[in-house]
């Protein structure tokens, strides 16, 4: 208890880390949204962290994290989140329950992927390749057999791509057990415990709110920000009290230009492309074509002083330190925040209260972010405390389920599961 609350405002900073891009993530959605916010969240536990060893290979811890909370995108929740706003126990349970389900996922594949690049050792390397066609099997065998065969449906008519994600995790898991990456696995439990929480509780405030007449916020981002969180709280307790093996030497920043590529081109594009892609017969054409070549001008500019800057990097024998992983932080998170201020027409409708919110987080992390150190505790794997926990997070869940049916009458897209 001690060491938790020595290490409190460290996981708090980094669950604002996480929660911040999450909540930005709202107006975006998909994949690729889900790959920015993930990545910045990794850089916000790095740079708490403050362990020297591991910033010569933030770019890959980045990337992974960045892959693994992004791969939760392809799961369909909308259904799940009308669920909770029933008005009978058992369909509201079910789909806070539910939330808490997908919400693992996000944090189980993000977590787990971040740890197991933090991981990798001359030693005991990861074998990638290996690993994406495990996890590519695993989705596509457990997706096939839930799905096609037992029908075991979570949100008819939606898509059901959770079973994949759930194969993955499986395969996911059975690599870091085999290989011994007993850190990750601790990492990917309490980001999982994390997100779902965060997930099923983001859906009781938006429901208690829409209850409450609070219309002034985007109730949306506000159960947004809270998978965001509660999984960055998550992935920082279990990284902060998992036992890492001591710092390895020998551990080069030349880690190739695919992560820059990824983070910094790949993701902000097709953000920028799915986001921007305005019809040429709407109004205010000539006002969005600026602005949706200005944010493209943007990417270029991110991309290619990141680039140019790697390159020049590569020359020079010293290790990344601190302010280099801070610096590429708050790139990462000013930019991901303009692309969101432009695509909601802040310029024409000015600062919603959420929006004043985010810039409020990143001024926060700016300054407190150099200042704080999480706080490291060798904790080895307890199967029997995290089952202990996710059954407290259920009955946790039914005691909101019981609250929320309670607060209101029907709602604007209440959906029933079970009728």
């Amino acid at each position: 208890m001690h060491i938790l609350k020595k290490n409190l405002p460290a996981i708090i900073l980094a669950g604002m880390a996480l929660g911040t891009p999450w909540a930005i993530r709202g107006s975006f959605g998909h994949e690729q949204g889900a790959a920015w916010a993930g990545g910045i969240g990794a850089l916000g536990v790095l740079l708490l962290a403050k362990r020297g060893d591991w910033y010569n290979r933030f770019l890959t811890a980045t990337m992974a994290s960045a892959a693994g909370w992004g791969i939760g995108g392809i799961i369909s929740y909308g259904m799940v989140v009308g669920y909770g706003r029933g008005i009978d126990f058992g369909n509201v349970y079910y789909g806070l329950s539910m939330l808490l389900v997908i919400g693992g996922l996000f944090g189980w594949i993000g977590g787990g992927l971040f740890g197991l690049a933090l991981s990798d050792r001359p030693g005991n390397k990861v074998q990638w390749p290996a690993l994406i066609v495990e996890m590519t099997c695993g989705g596509l065998i457990f997706y096939f057999f839930i799905i096609r065969e037992f029908e075991w449906l979570m949100t008819p008519p939606r898509g059901e791509e959770w079973a994949a994600c759930l194969g993955m995790s499986f395969a996911l898991t059975w690599y870091l057990f085999r290989n011994k990456h007993h850190a990750a696995i601790r990492v990917a439990v309490f980001s999982a415990l994390g997100a779902g929480f965060g997930f099923a509780f983001g859906n009781f405030l938006q429901v208690m709110g829409n209850s409450a007449g609070l219309h002034f916020i985007n109730l949306w981002n506000v159960m947004e920000y809270s998978i965001g969180f509660f999984g960055g709280c998550g992935m920082a307790y279990g990284t902060f009290s998992a036992a890492w093996e001591q710092p390895a030497t020998g551990i080069t920043k030349q880690q190739g230009s695919l992560p820059f590529v990824f983070l910094t081109l790949i993701i902000p594009f097709i953000v920028w492309d799915q986001a921007f892609n305005v019809p040429p017969d709407d109004t205010g054409t000539v006002v969005a074509g600026y602005i949706k070549w200005g944010t493209l001008g943007l990417v270029l500019l991110f991309s290619g002083f990141y680039t140019w800057k790697y390159f020049e990097e590569k020359k020079s024998l010293q290790d990344y330190g601190f302010n280099d992983v801070f610096r590429f932080f708050m790139a990462s998170l000013v930019t991901y925040t303009i692309f969101h201020l432009l695509n909601s027409d802040v310029l024409a409708n000015g600062f919603s209260l959420e929006q004043g919110l985010y810039l409020l987080n990143l001024a926060i992390l700016l300054f407190l972010l150099p200042k704080v150190q999480g706080a490291f505790f060798a904790n080895g794997l307890n199967p029997g405390k995290w089952v202990g926990l996710l059954l407290l997070l259920l009955i946790l869940l039914a005691v909101l389920a019981f609250i929320a049916i309670h607060s209101h009458g029907s709602v604007p897209n209440m959906k029933i599961r079970f009728p």
